[in-house]
C-alpha cells in the first residue's frame, strides 16, 4: 500500500487529479452535461496512459461532476446532475435568503467528507461488501425501487397525495417506448422519436429548468438575494454548521456508500434516502424544504459517497454500479485490466494506486470547489435577470441537444417544461415526477424478471414475499409511507389541544 500511495502522489498524477476535478466540476454544474458524459468524453485521452493514471483521471472527473451538480441546484434550482435532485430542495431556498455562498461552501465540505468515506470503504472492505451486493436479485431491486418511490412522501412538502400523483405520472412517463424486458413498444403513438422513451436528462432539464426560467421572466423579484458584501468568507460558519450536524454528515455518507454498492441505484436514490433519513431524525422537521443546511449536508455527502461505493461492484465483480462506472469499466478492459475477485491480489498495485488517487482527488475538490463556488455565487447573484434568463435558456437547449445530438430531446424538454410549469402552479412538485421517471425502469425490470422466475418455480408470492432482504426493504417502505400521515395526524392533535384547553 505504501508503494501505491507514493505512486498516486507523483506530480503527473496530482496534476491529473486536479485537472479532472476542475473539469468535472464545470461539466457537472452545466444542466444536461452529466457525469456520464464527462467521463465518456475523457476516455479516449486515457488510452495512452498507464492504467493507474487513467483510472485516477476518470475517477477525478467523476468525483468533480457529481459535486458540480450542486451549483445549479443551489443557485438556479436546477440539478446539474440527477444526483443533486435532493440538494435543490433546501439549497435553492437558502440561496433565495441570501445564503447561497454558505450553501455552496457547505455542499463542498459535505461532498468531500462523503467522497472520502466512500473511498476509504472501497480501500478497506470492498470484497466483503461486494458479496453482499450479489445477494440482491431482481425482486430485491424491485422492492428497492418501490422504497425509493415511497420517498415521494418526503419530497411532497406536506402535500402527500399530490406527491403520490406526481410519482404516478413519472411512472407512466417511464413506460413510454420499448419495454426494458421483452422490447414491447408502448405509448409511442406511431412516433419513431419516442421508441427510446423519455431520456432522463431532457426530462430533468425540462421539469426543473423551464419552470424556473418562466418564473424568472414573469416576476420582478430578484432571482436570488445577494449575500452581505461585508460578510467575507463563510468557511468558518460552514465548518461550524457541519460540526453541529456531524451525525447527519456521517450517517448520510454511510447511506450513500451502501446505496452506491447496489448496481443501478446511483446518486439520486442515495441523496433522497439520506435526505429522508435526515428529516425523519431531525428535531426541526418543519424546516426541511425551507432552507435548512441539514438537507444540503445529507444530499451532498450521500451522492458523493456513491462514487467510492459504486466502484466496489465494478472492481470486485465486474458489475458497474452506475453509468459512469460502466464507461470506466470499458476503459479498464481496453487497458487490459480484468476486474473480478482476483483483481485485488493479482493487480493490487493498480487498484490501490487508483483508490489513493481517488482520495487525493476528493481532497483537491475542497479548494477547487470553494474557488469555483464563490465565483459562481457572486456572478449569478449580480447578473441582471435580463442577461441571466437568456443565458440559462441557451444552456438548457444546448444541454438537452448534447445528450445524443438529437433535436427531438429539445422538443421533449420544452413540452415537459410546460407540463412541469402547469403542474407546479397547481401544487405538484417536479421531484416526485422525476423520481418516478428514474425508478420506473428499475421497478419494471425487477418486477417482470421476478415474476418470470416465480412463475417458473411455481411460487410467485414466495419469490416476492419470501426473501429476508425483500421483507426488510418492504418494512422500511411501509414505515416511510406511513410516517407523513402519522406526523400530520400528530400535528392536528397538538393543534387541537390548546382549543380544548380554552374551552375548558
Amino acid at each position: 500500500m505504501l508503494d501505491a500511495f507514493l505512486s498516486s502522489i507523483t506530480p503527473f498524477n496530482i496534476c491529473l487529479a486536479l485537472a479532472g476535478v476542475f473539469l468535472g466540476t464545470i461539466v457537472g454544474a452545466l444542466p444536461g452535461l452529466s457525469a456520464t458524459m464527462a467521463v465518456a468524453v475523457l476516455v479516449p485521452f486515457t488510452f495512452t496512459m498507464d492504467p493507474a493514471s487513467a483510472l485516477i483521471a476518470l475517477g477525478a472527473v467523476y468525483t468533480g461532476a457529481i459535486y458540480g451538480g450542486a451549483y445549479a441546484a443551489i443557485l438556479v434550482n436546477t440539478p446539474g446532475t440527477p444526483a443533486a435532485i435532493a440538494t435543490a430542495l433546501d439549497g435553492f431556498p437558502m440561496a433565495k435568503k441570501g445564503k447561497g455562498d454558505l450553501a455552496v461552501t457547505i455542499s463542498c465540505f459535505a461532498s468531500a467528507t462523503g467522497g472520502l468515506i466512500g473511498a476509504i470503504v472501497l480501500l478497506l472492505v470492498a470484497p466483503p461488501l461486494a458479496v453482499i451486493a450479489l445477494k440482491f436479485g431482481p425482486v430485491e431491486y424491485f422492492w428497492l425501487a418501490i422504497f425509493g418511490l415511497s420517498l415521494i412522501a418526503v419530497l411532497s412538502k406536506g402535500a402527500t397525495l399530490k406527491g403520490l400523483i406526481g410519482g404516478a405520472a413519472g411512472l407512466l412517463l417511464s413506460t413510454i417506448g420499448s419495454a426494458v424486458v421483452g422490447g414491447d413498444v408502448r405509448y409511442t403513438f406511431g412516433e419513431p422519436a419516442l421508441l427510446g422513451g423519455i431520456h432522463i436528462i431532457p426530462a430533468l432539464i425540462g421539469l426543473y429548468c423551464v419552470p424556473v426560467l418562466l418564473n424568472m421572466v414573469g416576476t420582478r423579484d430578484p432571482h436570488i438575494e445577494r449575500a452581505d458584501a461585508s460578510g467575507g468568507s463563510r468557511i468558518t460558519e460552514a465548518l461550524a454548521t457541519l460540526w453541529a450536524s456531524k451525525v447527519n454528515l456521517i450517517r448520510s455518507s454511510v447511506i450513500g456508500t451502501l446505496v452506491g454498492i447496489l448496481p443501478a441505484a446511483g446518486g439520486a436514490v442515495a441523496g433522497l434516502v439520506a435526505y429522508s433519513e435526515a428529516r425523519r431524525t431531525s428535531k426541526n422537521k418543519a424546516q426541511f424544504g425551507k432552507g435548512t443546511a441539514d438537507g444540503v449536508i445529507a444530499s451532498e455527502s450521500a451522492n458523493s459517497a456513491t462514487v467510492g461505493g459504486g466502484f466496489v461492484p465494478t472492481l470486485v465483480l465486474g458489475i458497474p454500479g452506475t453509468p459512469p462506472d460502466a464507461i470506466i469499466l470499458g476503459a479498464l478492459m481496453v487497458q487490459g485490466v480484468r476486474t473480478g475477485p482476483r483483481l485485488f491480489s493479482e493487480q493490487a498495485d493498480i487498484v490501490f494506486t487508483f483508490v489513493f488517487g481517488l482520495i487525493l482527488a476528493t481532497i483537491l475538490m475542497i479548494p477547487v470547489g470553494l474557488l469555483i463556488g464563490r465565483s459562481a455565487y457572486k456572478m449569478i447573484s449580480n447578473i441582471p435577470k435580463s442577461v441571466l434568463a437568456p443565458a440559462i435558456a441557451l444552456l438548457i437547449v444546448i444541454g438537452s441537444f448534447a445528450v445524443e445530438s438529437n433535436p427531438t430531446h429539445v422538443v421533449m424538454m420544452v413540452l415537459l417544461g410546460a407540463f412541469g410549469w402547469l403542474a407546479l402552479r397547481y401544487g405538484f412538485e417536479p421531484s416526485p415526477i422525476v423520481l418516478g421517471l428514474i425508478l420506473g425502469p428499475i421497478a419494471e425490470q425487477g418486477f417482470v424478471q421476478g415474476y418470470l422466475i416465480g412463475t417458473a418455480s411455481g411460487d410467485v408470492l414466495g419469490e416476492f414475499f419470501g426473501r429476508p432482504i425483500s421483507m426488510a426493504i418492504l418494512l422500511f417502505t411501509l414505515i416511510t409511507l406511513a410516517a407523513p400521515f402519522w406526523s400530520e395526524r400528530q400535528e392536528k392533535l397538538r393543534a387541537a389541544l390548546p382549543k380544548e384547553a380554552d374551552n375548558v
